[in-house]
């Protein structure tokens, strides 16, 4: 385990209400982390507590560190079992995990201890384009090789099956003949970024 940064603001009361803390889970590049840390940035009631991923070089540790939030990275080996992140979660009051693009599978343990509070974000109409080794630019291709007329995204609880979990929600978008894989990527991006902060907000609300 490595871990960058310890500060954080772990339970600001305000109005008489605990605020939530969340842990956002991404592997690669962490826009939709990025955007999700800023959403949250002047909140009252949301803290964003920590950013993990189980990739050293992943540039979303460095959007992290850039926005002064606690960031870290935990070896294969500890997400092959789980206990160790599992403990990092606790040790920061974690109340709710967001997965975005993360691309390891989150041991069992964690989905015990956090039922109904990880959710999934998925580039595509699930249960179309889902599965192992569906993420990113693959889903695109996908859908345009397809002849899709439509795609989007959905959010998902987190269950232990690759995009299997009980769906939230889902928006979408239109995929036009002459769309390409990057034209349909840059709608789909759209959609994560206005609409995934939100749900995360609705879903936290409703946590007592």
């Amino acid at each position: 385990m490595h871990i960058f940064a310890h500060f954080s603001r772990f339970c600001a009361g305000i109005g008489g209400f605990m605020s939530k803390n969340i842990a956002i889970l991404a592997s690669g590049n962490g826009t939709n982390a990025e955007n999700i840390i800023r959403y949250f940035r002047n909140s009252g009631t949301v803290n964003v507590g920590l950013v993990l991923s189980n990739r050293k070089a992943a540039f979303v540790l460095e959007r992290a560190r850039s926005l002064n939030v606690p960031f870290a990275y935990m070896e294969k080996a500890e997400w092959t079992d789980g206990e160790a992140v599992l403990s990092l979660l606790k040790d920061k009051h974690i109340d709710f995990v967001v997965l975005a693009g993360f691309l390891a599978r989150v041991p069992d343990c964690i989905l015990h201890a956090y039922p109904n509070k990880i959710i999934n974000i998925h580039p595509s109409l699930l249960p179309k384009f889902g599965g192992k080794g569906m993420y990113g630019d693959r889903v695109h291709q996908a859908v345009v090789a397809a002849g899709e007329t439509e795609t989007g995204i959905t959010i998902h609880y987190l269950n232990e099956h690759f995009d299997e979990g009980e769906t939230i929600v889902q928006y979408k978008c239109p995929v036009l003949p002459q769309d390409t894989a990057e034209d349909v990527a840059k709608k789909v991006h759209a959609l994560e970024y206005e609409y995934y902060p939100q749900v995360i907000a609705r879903l936290l609300s409703e946590i007592r």
